[in-house]
């Protein structure tokens, strides 16, 4: 029998349900709190008088705020991944007290699996990007909405090929004194709300501009900005949303964390490999994706590249150099043998999982 007080942890905004599973016990006690944590804070130093507790709870939109505060009180607690938690195909009922009970036994069992728990200062830097990016998809869903709007009533612009230059954005500046009537209205209440998207989008580009200057990302972040296809916002994203990179054995580990490894159903001497499995962090595997289309043309002398390497570690510039040949290879190689240029550029960016780990371990650890 486990010599620890297990406890398992449902845990929700307005209450928090505790299944207590003692050593020499398998029928846990389940105690129902509010979502006050000062309570649970209290529960867990009682417990502690009769034996170590370790603790668990699913991850969820409460965040890891359960977490750092049982931490804080040197108390043992996992975050686990809801996807990860086996179930019996045949139990169809779900209620926040056989949930504590089923957490506090497969967690003396050891059949959960625990979740990387960020920073507070990372979580933060991660919904700042999160942020900036949500309002770059608002710019995007203005802007085709004004277009929209013009090209219903009759109004095109012809001045040049593409929109949104500074010749198209100048006849959007007359169009919206010279219309009248509801659509002048409508026209420049887009506009405004165009240039406030904008204007607040730049600031949050200076903010995450001026975290990556920072001693805690700076020398990271210029290691990943010698890559072709990755400056300041892709490189903060990858450190705030992956974390610690050396907590990745191999680059392996990193790729399926970002769901960029194929999926498989083998049996025997039958081998069935299909799509990547798309687990894992869906934000840092689409920019991979995006850096990956830089591979597609050959390489060759870019000054702005060579610039961006000037003064980084030897180990980090050949990492780098050797990722830039090779990728563009790749990317050629699987287009000539007829793969999509979308697989073509999914296999590219699993490729670079394994350029960056190499190229943050070389980095001398703090």
């Amino acid at each position: 029998m486990s010599e620890y007080i297990h406890v398992g942890l449902d845990v929700h905004q307005d209450s928090i349900t505790a299944a207590i599973l003692h050593p020499d016990s398998d029928h846990p006690e389940v105690v129902r709190l509010s979502g006050d944590l000062m309570k649970v804070r209290r529960l867990f130093r009682r417990l502690s008088k009769k034996a170590p507790v370790r603790s668990c709870y699913e991850a969820s939109g409460a965040g890891f705020v359960l977490h750092r505060v049982l931490k804080d009180d040197g108390f043992h607690c996992d975050v686990v991944a809801p996807s990860l938690i086996p179930k019996k195909p045949g139990d169809r009922r779900k209620t926040d007290r056989l949930d504590a009970i089923n957490l506090a036994h497969l967690h003396r069992s050891g059949h959960l699996t625990a979740v990387h728990v960020p920073s507070k200062e990372q979580v933060e830097l991660r919904q700042l990007i999160r942020l900036r990016n949500r309002y770059m998809q608002q710019s995007k869903s203005t802007k085709l909405r004004i277009t929209s709007i013009l090209r219903t009533h009759g109004y095109r612009f012809t001045g040049t090929k593409t929109l949104w230059t500074i010749k198209h954005r100048a006849w959007l500046e007359q169009m919206r004194h010279t219309l009248v009537g509801p659509l002048q209205i409508v026209v420049a209440a887009e506009l405004e709300h165009l240039e406030y998207i904008e204007m607040q989008r730049q600031s949050f580009d200076a903010e995450i501009e001026r975290y990556a200057q920072s001693p805690t990302y700076r020398r990271q972040v210029e290691a990943l900005c010698c890559f072709r296809g990755i400056r300041t916002l892709t490189a903060m994203t990858i450190l705030s949303e992956v974390g610690d990179i050396r907590r990745f054995n191999s680059p392996l580990k990193l790729a399926a964390y970002l769901g960029l490894v194929p999926s498989e159903h083998s049996s025997g001497e039958v081998q069935r490999r299909g799509p990547i499995t798309k687990a894992g962090n869906s934000n840092v595997r689409r920019l991979l994706v995006e850096s990956a289309w830089n591979n597609r043309h050959r390489c060759g002398a870019n000054l702005i590249l060579k610039r961006r390497r000037q003064g980084q570690l030897p180990e980090v510039v050949a990492i780098a150099m050797k990722a830039q040949h090779r990728l563009s290879k790749r990317f050629n190689h699987l287009i000539t043998r007829g793969k999509h240029v979308n697989v073509a550029a999914t296999a590219v960016a699993r490729e670079m999982c394994g350029f960056i780990w190499a190229a943050l371990h070389a980095l001398p650890q703090n």
